[in-house]
């Protein structure tokens, strides 16, 4: 049992937490790999969020997903990308904790899911122990077994599973120098007594270590059913739905899962028969489709976001906006800039792109004022006290080419450089309002565009890489220590597969700042000190800050259930969509 003084920790660090995800702010977002922190209320100039749309759907039908790529990963032991997690944690597989299936500030509340509790901590939060609810199965109908979760989290650690959530390797006992349960070898610190039990030691404390439960790191893997790298095309279902069939690039057809019983799940509700997501189309493809919303695409979501020249035509009529998601990504967007190679191994250089960035001109390419702000730090509002991000470097948002072109002198680049830039195809336009502002202050971009599923996988090629990336990071839940560490923590950096600091910033004075945080135990004092070291960060220029959206998606008119979920970053939650006629959706 938990102590007086760990108890008090941990509902502290939960409340603290959860009040954070509750934070408003008066800026929008809602975007593809990141956006802006905050508002959760609904937005009258961005259509309908923070409420269900379309009412309770009925059971049955077939749900169609329209997208214009395949998912980065599925398997639970390398899906890190918020939609992805989504889409995976609410459908395929389940964890030991979830979060509630409710819109607006109650989706950020913690609920048991695999297990029969939110954990119980003890020796001062470095022990975590769960139990898992008896009778769960599998889709053949074998149970799923505390061992199971182990061994997901064993190969969380492969090297030949990069991508992944590294919380397991920042907090057990050992996992530095583990590298998968290949060859027999196994983690000393996740402990399975029996059957039902799973512990987990930690070398330092970690109270809010419910919230990292709910990542996918934490889903049952039976190893029989482990097929190392070829998993990502045959997931093993533990939740409501399983895998019919995946052909690449090209369809994913769902189909339910006997074996799921719903009354050991209070928040998927797995109304549809079939879901299929149908990929490979052209965004604007998407957003004409559901707008017209005829035929099936009636019954149909989108997996995208809006594409910005869409945006006008969704908001300019009325019945088409009612069906406008529009929550907040409660995610950042930024240049990140690599601190290892040169030129932008010195700091002026790097303040250069700093000042010569335009950020009036990212959020007009991204959709315009009405569903995004320009970012004046790195994490998002949601994250700040009163819900807003503050502006410690005082830039203004069109850029200073004069200044940057100074600081480009001082560094002995008077002449100005050249470089590339990779971005997402999503964000072409972006890439190109980069280019267009950074040349102006001499610093010529060649802009390289990747496929969104191969996004992720490209840019964490440190070796290959551009020197310039244009992406953004999320946090897990509403916690600096989700976001910083993970972003700029130069300890965790990878040479494939490497996630979230593509600036490659190493700087030691940060890296003790960050451990010195992480010690704290009162969670306003971290809070504050996480706010404090974000504009220290944005002093030594590891990345200049882009963009803050709301995840704008469009649903056809017999959808209903659909709601943006603020912990999936304002993705939409599939615990809980349907259609409203399942007739309707016949293919």
């Amino acid at each position: 049992m938990m102590d007086k003084h760990t108890r008090n920790a941990l509902a502290a660090a939960l409340l603290a937490a959860l009040t954070l995800g509750a934070t408003g702010c008066s800026g929008a977002g809602g975007g593809g790999t990141a956006g802006s922190g905050g508002h959760r209320g609904a937005n009258p100039a961005t259509g309908t969020n923070g409420q269900v749309v379309g009412g309770t759907p009925v059971r049955g039908g077939t749900l169609t997903v329209l997208s214009n790529q395949d998912f980065t990963h599925l398997d639970p032991a390398r899906n890190w990308v918020m939609p992805d997690m989504d889409f995976g944690t609410r459908l395929l597989y389940r964890t030991l904790v979830t979060y509630k299936a409710e819109p607006g500030a109650q989706g950020s509340e913690l609920v048991p899911d695999l297990a029969e509790d939110l954990g119980t901590p003890s020796n001062g939060a470095r022990t975590w122990t769960f139990r898992l609810k008896p009778g769960l199965k599998y889709e053949d109908g074998t149970p799923i077994t505390a061992q199971d979760v182990k061994h997901n989290v064993e190969r969380s650690f492969s090297p030949d599973l990069p991508g992944g959530p590294d919380y397991a390797a920042r907090y057990l006992v050992g996992g530095k120098d583990y590298r998968g349960p290949a060859e027999g070898k196994h983690l000393d610190s996740v402990k399975t007594p029996d059957a039902r039990t799973i512990v987990f030691e930690l070398h330092k404390p970690f109270a809010e270590f419910p919230f990292a439960a709910t990542l996918p790191t934490f889903a049952p893997v039976p190893q029989a059913r482990d097929k190392g790298p070829q998993y990502d095309n045959r997931p093993f279902s533990s939740g409501p739905y399983k895998v019919e069939s995946y052909a690449r690039d090209k369809q994913l057809v769902l189909v339910r899962n006997t074996h799921w019983d719903p009354k050991s799940d209070a928040v998927r509700k797995a109304y549809p028969d079939r879901i299929v997501v149908t990929m490979g189309l052209k965004g604007n493809q998407i957003d004409d489709r559901l707008i017209a919303s005829s035929g099936t695409d009636a019954s149909a979501v989108s997996w995208a976001q809006l594409r910005p020249e869409s945006i006008s035509k969704v908001l300019t009529k009325a019945e088409v906006k009612a069906r406008l998601l529009a929550e907040s990504s409660s995610c950042t967007e930024m240049v990140q800039m690599h601190t290892g190679r040169a030129p932008f191994d010195d700091p002026k250089v790097r303040q250069a792109v700093q000042y010569a960035l335009d950020r009036e001109a990212i959020v007009t390419a991204a959709g315009g004022p009405a569903v995004v702000d320009a970012s004046t730090a790195v994490m998002p509002g949601a994250l700040f006290t009163g819900g807003k991000q503050p502006d410690t470097l005082k830039i203004p948002l069109s850029g200073d080419p004069e200044k940057a072109k100074r600081l480009l002198k001082e560094a002995g680049k008077a002449d100005g450089l050249s470089t590339r830039l990779t971005v997402s195809m999503n964000d072409k336009r972006i890439g190109e309002a980069i280019q267009e502002s950074l040349g102006r202050a001499g610093i010529k971009v060649t802009i390289e565009t990747v496929d969104p599923s191969a996004f992720y996988d490209t840019i964490g090629d440190t070796k290959n890489r551009t020197d310039l990336v244009y992406t953004g990071w999320c946090p897990d839940y509403p916690s600096g220590s989700t976001f910083l560490p993970f972003v700029f923590d130069g300890r965790f950096i990878k040479v494939k597969g490497n996630s979230g600091n593509h600036s490659l910033f190493k700087d030691e004075a940060t890296m003790k700042r960050m451990d010195e945080i992480a010690a704290m135990s009162d969670g306003a004092q971290a809070n504050k000190a996480w706010q404090e070291l974000d504009g220290q960060i944005l002093a030594k220029a590891p990345v200049a800050p882009g963009a803050s959206k709301r995840r704008t998606l469009l649903i056809g008119t017999n959808v209903a259930g659909a709601f943006g979920h603020t912990s999936w970053s304002g993705q939409l939650d599939y615990a809980t969509v349907g259609l409203k006629d399942p007739a309707k959706s016949a293919h």
